[in-house]
Formats: structure tokens, sequence, C-alpha cells
């Protein structure tokens, strides 16, 4: 299912002006240990895939390069120094190895076409890619964890095989829009966010929600979404400490692998 990617005959980009970070700055590093935290503790929640699913950040003072992992590796594998830095022509700026094809045309197409979009998170977690199987909207708005994503959500119907050109990632963002989720008709979801807290925290608390319905759903009862105006308001108030929880969140997973896998830190 996963496919290498061959890189452009674009010529390398040129050096970091002066008033960008050093590559291998301690902002930078902190970013690859914070994505790589991510990719642990997904793998510890069974989010992934083999070696086919992806997350992606921007690197912090760049608009035109982005952080991802690399072909090959399982989520729970990786470190912070595997991780590539890539510019948006598939050329490899640090690290060793090639992204996976379908990481790279996805994730600097949606980097490239949505600035507010610098962390994008890929995968096919079991729950959420289940309801982007079935008809109609994949999340009743009827728990109080699916409320978090109320109004944020967009889905796109158009599924078209493996993306393995541009065309394919840009198409995949129109399709995001103004949307922080987007469920893949077929395929698996899609989280954009600001931060790499805010796209864990919306990973996670999206998998849980979408977890809690298909249990609700296999009752064989009826799940009745909250009314539209009780829904808002929840979502209102969710919004309105997210980014400080999702900081907290990021943080706790960052103690706990510090004490049981350090070894994402090197």
């Amino acid at each position: 299912m996963a496919h290498a990617l061959t890189p452009s005959a674009t010529p390398p980009r040129a050096e970091e002006g002066a008033n960008q970070p050093d590559l291998d700055g301690e902002a930078v590093w902190e970013a690859r240990r914070d994505l790589a935290a991510c990719f642990r503790m997904a793998a510890r929640n069974g989010f992934e895939e083999g070696i086919c699913n992806h997350f992606s950040a921007l690197v912090p003072g760049y608009d035109d390069l982005f952080i991802v992992n690399p072909y090959g590796y399982a989520f729970r594998e990786l470190t912070a120094s595997q991780l590539l830095i890539c510019d948006f022509h598939g050329n490899v700026v640090s690290g060793d190895g090639q992204p996976e094809a379908t990481a790279f045309f996805i994730h600097a197409r949606v980097h490239k076409n949505l600035p507010r979009a610098r962390v994008a998170f890929h995968t096919h977690m079991p729950y959420a890619t289940a309801l982007s199987m079935t008809d109609g909207d994949p999340l009743i708005f009827a728990g109080q964890t699916a409320l978090k994503f109320y109004g944020r959500t967009a889905v796109d119907e158009n599924y078209n095989g493996l993306a393995l050109d541009e065309r394919e990632g840009d198409r995949i963002a129109a399709a995001a829009g103004d949307a922080d989720i987007v469920f893949m008709k077929h395929h698996g979801v899609l989280v954009l966010a600001p931060t790499i807290a805010e796209a864990w925290d919306d990973l996670y608390y999206l998998e849980r929600a979408c977890e809690v319905q298909c249990l609700a759903l296999a009752t064989g009862r009826s799940v009745t979404p909250v009314s539209t105006a009780i829904a808002e308001a929840a979502s209102r108030q969710m919004r309105e400490g997210d980014a400080e929880s999702a900081r907290l969140h990021l943080l706790s997973l960052r103690r706990q692998l510090d004490a049981e896998e350090p070894a994402y830190r090197t």
C-alpha cells in the first residue's frame, strides 16, 4: 500500500536566510521531539496502519519546509532524529531516506495550499475510518466529545485511489476548505491544526468520539444528536480553552514517554 517517492528534478533549496532559524537549532529540534512523541503515542493507541500513515509539521520559522516521517518505519520506531525535513518539490533538505509518496503529495500540497494548516496528521485509525465508509455525515453530534468537532468537519466525497501526484494533493486540500477535520471517504482522516499539540489533541479525541459512536450504533438503538443550539454552545466552550488544553495534553504525552520510551527524543 505504501510507495517510495521519486524526488523531482528541482534543484535543492537555497540555504536559509539570515532571519530564518538554523535547521539544527533548538526550536526545530523541539518540534521534532513533539512530533516524535505524537508518533509514539499514536502507535500505543493503535492509530497507525503499518508504515502507511504520516504526520507533518512546517519547520518553525519556515513556510516552505516541513518535517515528516521517512518511508519504511512504523510509528513506534520513530525518533526525533529520524524525521525528515523536505521542501515542496520533493527534496530532502535534512535527514536520511525519503518520505512515502502519498505522504509527500498529500502533505506538501496541503501545507502549500492551506497556510493555516501548519500541521497535518493523516491516519487510517479504525473507528474514524469506519465512519468514513458509511453513508451520510460520519459524525453524529450526540456525545460530548464529538461536540469538540461541531462545525469543524468536512467530507472528501471523491475518493480517487492513492495520492500519487500533485493534482490529487491539490484536490484533497480544496476539499478541506476551512475545516480542521477531513473525513476522506473510503480512506481515513486528515487533521489540520496550527500547532503539533492541537493536531494531537484533535486526533486523539476524534478517534475517541468515533469509537463511542460506533459502540452506540452497535447497540441497535437510535442515537439522538444534541440540539443545534446546545451543540454550538458546547463547541464554543470547548474551543475557548482548546489551545492550552492541547499544550498540556502534549506535555503529558512527553512526560509518559520520557519515563517509559525516552529514545523518542534522540
